[in-house]
Protein backbone atom coordinates (compact mmCIF):
# COMPACT_ATOMS: atom_id res chain seq x y z
CA UNK A 1 0.00 0.00 0.00
CA UNK A 2 1.34 4.02 -0.04
CA UNK A 3 0.08 6.78 1.91
CA UNK A 4 -2.67 9.27 0.48
CA UNK A 5 -4.90 12.19 1.85
CA UNK A 6 -4.26 13.52 5.04
CA UNK A 7 -0.87 11.56 5.83
CA UNK A 8 -2.52 8.65 8.00
CA UNK A 9 -4.39 6.40 5.50
CA UNK A 10 -2.71 4.04 3.50
CA UNK A 11 -4.55 2.71 0.49
CA UNK A 12 -4.48 -0.77 -0.72
CA UNK A 13 -6.45 -3.51 -2.18
CA UNK A 14 -9.29 -5.15 -0.39
CA UNK A 15 -8.32 -8.33 -0.99
CA UNK A 16 -4.93 -7.82 1.33
CA UNK A 17 -7.30 -7.17 4.02
CA UNK A 18 -10.12 -9.04 3.90
CA UNK A 19 -9.23 -12.01 6.33
CA UNK A 20 -11.16 -12.62 9.34
CA UNK A 21 -8.90 -11.30 12.48
CA UNK A 22 -8.45 -13.36 15.76
CA UNK A 23 -8.96 -10.43 18.80
CA UNK A 24 -8.38 -13.35 21.13
CA UNK A 25 -5.45 -14.21 19.89
CA UNK A 26 -4.36 -10.65 19.55
CA UNK A 27 -4.33 -10.30 15.94
CA UNK A 28 -4.08 -6.95 14.51
CA UNK A 29 -3.59 -5.40 11.30
CA UNK A 30 -0.47 -3.29 10.79
CA UNK A 31 1.69 -1.02 8.38
CA UNK A 32 4.80 -1.34 7.99
CA UNK A 33 6.86 1.94 7.88
CA UNK A 34 10.54 2.35 6.54
CA UNK A 35 12.67 0.01 4.50
CA UNK A 36 15.85 -2.57 5.44
CA UNK A 37 16.75 -2.68 8.98
CA UNK A 38 14.89 0.86 9.84
CA UNK A 39 11.40 -0.32 9.89
CA UNK A 40 8.09 0.16 12.53
CA UNK A 41 4.91 -0.43 12.44
CA UNK A 42 1.59 0.95 13.54
CA UNK A 43 -1.57 -0.62 14.50
CA UNK A 44 -4.44 0.28 11.88
CA UNK A 45 -8.08 -0.23 11.09
CA UNK A 46 -9.66 -0.82 8.27
CA UNK A 47 -11.53 2.96 7.50
CA UNK A 48 -13.15 2.28 4.27
CA UNK A 49 -13.34 -0.74 2.05
CA UNK A 50 -14.54 -0.93 -1.44
CA UNK A 51 -15.07 -4.92 -2.35
CA UNK A 52 -16.27 -4.25 -5.90
CA UNK A 53 -13.23 -2.13 -6.88
CA UNK A 54 -10.91 -4.26 -4.74
CA UNK A 55 -9.83 -1.30 -2.92
CA UNK A 56 -9.41 -0.10 1.13
CA UNK A 57 -8.37 2.73 3.01
CA UNK A 58 -6.55 1.61 6.37
CA UNK A 59 -5.89 4.39 9.45
CA UNK A 60 -3.06 4.72 11.84
CA UNK A 61 -2.17 6.93 14.15
CA UNK A 62 1.16 8.89 15.24
CA UNK A 63 2.88 11.66 12.86
CA UNK A 64 1.51 12.07 9.34
CA UNK A 65 3.79 10.53 6.91
CA UNK A 66 4.74 12.12 3.04
CA UNK A 67 1.70 11.19 0.98
CA UNK A 68 1.61 10.41 -2.64
CA UNK A 69 -0.54 12.82 -4.41
CA UNK A 70 -3.58 11.11 -7.14
CA UNK A 71 -3.31 11.55 -10.76
CA UNK A 72 -6.27 11.75 -13.38
CA UNK A 73 -6.53 8.05 -14.48
CA UNK A 74 -9.04 9.20 -16.51
CA UNK A 75 -6.43 10.65 -18.76
CA UNK A 76 -3.98 7.39 -18.94
CA UNK A 77 -4.03 6.35 -22.38
CA UNK A 78 -1.81 2.80 -24.08
CA UNK A 79 1.35 3.94 -24.56
CA UNK A 80 1.73 5.90 -21.82
CA UNK A 81 4.65 4.99 -19.39
CA UNK A 82 4.49 3.91 -15.76
CA UNK A 83 5.66 2.64 -12.90
CA UNK A 84 4.82 0.83 -10.36
CA UNK A 85 6.81 0.49 -6.42
CA UNK A 86 6.04 -2.54 -4.09
CA UNK A 87 7.24 -5.41 -2.55
CA UNK A 88 7.17 -8.16 -4.78
CA UNK A 89 6.77 -11.95 -2.90
CA UNK A 90 5.67 -9.50 0.73
CA UNK A 91 8.77 -10.09 3.24
CA UNK A 92 10.61 -13.23 2.18
CA UNK A 93 13.29 -11.00 0.58
CA UNK A 94 12.93 -8.22 3.59
CA UNK A 95 11.24 -4.97 3.42
CA UNK A 96 12.99 -3.48 0.51
CA UNK A 97 11.14 -1.74 -2.28
CA UNK A 98 11.39 -2.77 -5.80
CA UNK A 99 10.53 -0.22 -8.61
CA UNK A 100 9.54 -1.66 -11.66
CA UNK A 101 8.37 0.18 -14.91
CA UNK A 102 6.43 -0.39 -17.86
CA UNK A 103 3.27 1.33 -20.35
CA UNK A 104 -0.23 1.22 -20.15
CA UNK A 105 -1.04 -1.50 -23.19
CA UNK A 106 -4.52 -1.19 -22.40
CA UNK A 107 -8.15 0.18 -20.93
CA UNK A 108 -10.03 -2.73 -20.84
CA UNK A 109 -12.47 -4.15 -18.63
CA UNK A 110 -12.34 -6.68 -15.89
CA UNK A 111 -13.35 -9.63 -16.92
CA UNK A 112 -12.35 -12.65 -15.40
CA UNK A 113 -13.35 -16.10 -17.37
CA UNK A 114 -13.88 -18.72 -14.75
CA UNK A 115 -11.85 -21.96 -15.65
CA UNK A 116 -15.17 -24.32 -14.47
CA UNK A 117 -18.96 -24.06 -13.65
CA UNK A 118 -17.65 -24.48 -9.60
CA UNK A 119 -15.92 -20.91 -10.24
CA UNK A 120 -19.22 -19.55 -11.47
CA UNK A 121 -20.50 -17.94 -8.59
CA UNK A 122 -23.30 -15.22 -8.57
CA UNK A 123 -21.42 -12.55 -7.44
CA UNK A 124 -19.03 -13.47 -10.41
CA UNK A 125 -21.53 -13.40 -12.87
CA UNK A 126 -23.06 -10.19 -11.71
CA UNK A 127 -19.23 -8.71 -12.26
CA UNK A 128 -19.33 -10.22 -15.77
CA UNK A 129 -22.72 -8.49 -16.67
CA UNK A 130 -21.56 -4.98 -15.38
CA UNK A 131 -17.78 -5.15 -15.58
CA UNK A 132 -15.83 -1.60 -15.32
CA UNK A 133 -12.69 -0.45 -16.75
CA UNK A 134 -9.61 -1.50 -15.28
CA UNK A 135 -5.53 -0.42 -16.45
CA UNK A 136 -3.62 -3.40 -18.05
CA UNK A 137 0.02 -2.80 -17.96
CA UNK A 138 2.96 -4.54 -20.09
CA UNK A 139 4.87 -4.58 -16.72
CA UNK A 140 5.79 -7.70 -14.72
CA UNK A 141 4.47 -7.47 -10.94
CA UNK A 142 4.81 -10.64 -8.35
CA UNK A 143 2.31 -11.44 -5.32
CA UNK A 144 3.36 -8.86 -2.70
CA UNK A 145 2.62 -5.68 -5.88
CA UNK A 146 -1.38 -5.69 -4.70
CA UNK A 147 -1.57 -2.28 -3.15
CA UNK A 148 1.53 -0.85 -5.13
CA UNK A 149 0.87 2.73 -6.43
CA UNK A 150 1.13 2.91 -10.59
CA UNK A 151 2.30 6.29 -11.47
CA UNK A 152 3.31 8.23 -14.62
CA UNK A 153 7.11 8.20 -14.98
CA UNK A 154 6.95 11.88 -15.49
CA UNK A 155 4.82 13.48 -13.06
CA UNK A 156 4.73 10.70 -10.40
CA UNK A 157 1.07 10.72 -9.90
CA UNK A 158 -0.95 8.15 -8.70
CA UNK A 159 -3.10 6.56 -11.61
CA UNK A 160 -4.03 3.13 -10.57
CA UNK A 161 -3.05 0.64 -7.86
CA UNK A 162 -1.95 -2.99 -8.65
CA UNK A 163 -4.68 -5.89 -8.02
CA UNK A 164 -3.67 -8.82 -9.97
CA UNK A 165 -1.59 -10.26 -12.41
CA UNK A 166 -2.26 -12.65 -15.00
CA UNK A 167 -1.13 -16.48 -14.13
CA UNK A 168 -0.09 -18.91 -17.00
CA UNK A 169 -1.28 -21.95 -16.34
CA UNK A 170 -0.85 -23.00 -12.11
CA UNK A 171 -0.52 -20.17 -9.53
CA UNK A 172 2.79 -21.83 -8.94
CA UNK A 173 4.25 -20.76 -12.44
CA UNK A 174 3.55 -16.91 -11.59
CA UNK A 175 7.41 -16.82 -10.04
CA UNK A 176 9.67 -19.13 -12.47
CA UNK A 177 7.57 -17.74 -15.75
CA UNK A 178 5.25 -14.26 -14.79
CA UNK A 179 3.37 -13.59 -17.59
CA UNK A 180 3.95 -9.65 -17.48
CA UNK A 181 0.52 -8.94 -17.68
CA UNK A 182 -0.22 -6.91 -14.73
CA UNK A 183 -4.27 -5.17 -13.62
CA UNK A 184 -4.44 -1.67 -12.03
CA UNK A 185 -7.96 -0.01 -10.63
CA UNK A 186 -7.89 3.48 -11.53
CA UNK A 187 -7.33 5.87 -9.11
CA UNK A 188 -10.38 7.63 -9.73
CA UNK A 189 -12.22 4.87 -8.01
CA UNK A 190 -9.72 5.37 -4.77
CA UNK A 191 -10.37 9.04 -4.76
CA UNK A 192 -14.25 8.52 -4.81
CA UNK A 193 -13.32 5.64 -1.46
CA UNK A 194 -11.48 9.01 0.02
CA UNK A 195 -14.08 11.10 -0.61
CA UNK A 196 -16.84 9.34 0.63
CA UNK A 197 -14.97 8.49 4.10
Amino acid sequence: GFVVADGRLVATNFHVVDQELDRARKEHLVVFIGSGQQVEYRTCEIAAQDEHHDLALLRYGGTPLPRLELGDSSAVREGSSIAFTGFPIGAILGLHPVTHQGIVSALTPIAIPARDSRELTTTRIAALREPFEVIQLDATAYPGNSGSPVYLQDTGAVVGVINQVFVKGRKENVLRDPSAITYAIPARYLRDLIERL
